[in-house]
């Protein structure tokens, strides 16, 4: 039982996802991403949480802004605009390769699973990264001014329009990535790691996948959260104030958890929220949960991963 199941939405989950790739034996990660934000955009078909893991792994990505890539430049966008092209979702010169690259190849036939892997390789990448699905899902909000795609809120629209309503649409008839069922299957899963993505967002829609949720509840491996949450704030984008406005609530650790509901074994709250630990039903381990550093990423890694040993224990 050596192989870690890490679910990830965007920055927050990839920070994890890369402390997690540094603590463990090469070949012993599986990251199954969320592809609720994917979508097409200037002919282009863009997976942004897929692609905020690759370049966090393979060490590409911009450290200023947390998605995207280092040393980027923007010689497109700047000829975009001249064109009075659309230029509200903002496209590096290095990162438009990976969506030229992916289209041309799903459009060829391939899975995103696929691309996704060969990606994964030429990079050298140890962990595996799988979307969640090869059929399409994506997010999208119901909000004062009626439904928008994920990205057209989140991006577009500055996360601005308040959000009554969420739906993963074609999560019902979604398949889940079949590697992904086989791991979970195999007997051999020490722990799934949830990691400190947005849980309405990024985490609920690889849930929504049918068999997912109930694969992962049957892995017989113990499941493992890491609040996104501080001091009631969220450490990055739009989950405090989406927790507010959808739920009617404070956001806070405790909250995070109980959305969780039974699914968790174990969960890990920053040392500021040890009030909040009081009551909840996981096992709660307190850590450090701010990664603005790599060894942080690390020792964060390490106390998800003690946590779930001490569970199976």
């Amino acid at each position: 039982m050596n192989l870690v199941v890490a679910l990830s939405g965007g920055v927050g989950g990839a920070k994890l996802a890369l402390g997690l790739s540094r603590v463990l034996p090469e070949g012993a990660l599986l990251v199954v991403a969320n592809t609720g934000d994917d979508f097409e955009h200037l002919g282009l078909s863009i997976s942004p949480d897929l692609d905020t893991l690759i370049y966090a792994l393979a060490g590409l990505d911009n450290p200023e802004t947390g998605w995207g890539r280092r040393d980027e430049t923007w010689s497109f966008m700047a000829a975009l605009a001249e064109l009075g092209g659309e230029t509200w979702f903002r496209l590096g010169d290095r990162d438009l390769a990976t969506h030229v690259e992916r289209t041309r190849r799903l459009r060829a036939g391939e899975t995103l699973s696929a691309v996704t892997e060969d990606f994964r390789r030429r990079l050298g990448i140890s962990a595996r990264i799988l979307p969640m699905s090869d059929d399409p899902v994506r997010t999208r909000l119901l909000t004062g001014e009626g439904w928008l795609d994920f990205q057209h809120w989140f991006v577009r629209r500055q996360c601005g329009p308040a959000v009554r309503g969420i739906a993963f649409a074609g999560a019902g008839q979604a398949r889940p990535q079949p590697e992904v069922l086989a791991a979970l299957s195999g007997g051999r899963v020490r722990a799934v790691v949830i990691c400190p993505s947005n849980p309405l967002i990024s985490v609920e829609p690889i849930l929504a996948v049918p068999g997912l949720r109930a694969a992962i509840r049957g892995c017989g491996a113990p499941v493992v959260a890491v609040s996104p949450i501080i001091g009631g704030r969220a450490v990055k984008g739009p989950t405090a104030k989406m927790w507010r406005e959808l739920l009617g609530e404070a956001p806070g650790a405790a909250a995070v958890a109980r959305r969780y509901g039974d699914l968790l074994d174990g969960y890990v709250m920053d040392e500021a929220d040890a009030v909040e630990a009081e009551g909840l039903r996981p096992r709660v381990a307190l850590a450090r949960t701010l990664m603005t550093t790599l060894a942080e990423r690390e020792a964060l890694a390490r106390a998800a991963l003690d946590l779930a040993d001490s569970l199976r224990a």
